[in-house]
């Protein structure tokens, strides 16, 4: 009897004890939206179509796209980059063969 007493008082602190380890936490995301309306005069901020390319084809393709877009550096994978967002700069991540390696993007 006395072990069936400790099971239902342990099942009872155990029930009150649930909702502290068993709740849904809702968190909510803030997303950073830096499309056209953060670039005045950009037309277009991504290049999905480039990725495979040689970087000065993927040069002269964004630029002719988007004129306002005048620093467009190739960047070797990996590199460390500055966190920085400028609306002029595009950079081409590229491999060792001057290929773009990651979809180009305004930043």
């Amino acid at each position: 009897m006395d072990k069936l007493a400790h099971f239902v008082a342990f099942l009872l602190l155990a029930s009150l004890f649930q909702p502290l380890t068993a709740r849904e936490l809702e968190i909510d995301v803030f997303q950073l939206d830096v499309s056209q309306s953060s670039c005045p005069g950009v037309k277009k901020d991504k290049w999905p179509e480039l990725l495979g390319v040689p970087a000065g084809l993927a040069r002269r393709t964004i630029q002719k796209e988007n004129p306002k877009l005048t620093n467009v550096p190739s960047v070797l994978n990996g590199s460390p980059v500055t966190k920085d967002f400028r609306c002029d700069r595009v950079r081409l991540f590229v491999n060792v063969l001057d290929v773009v390696v990651q979809t180009p993007q305004v930043g």
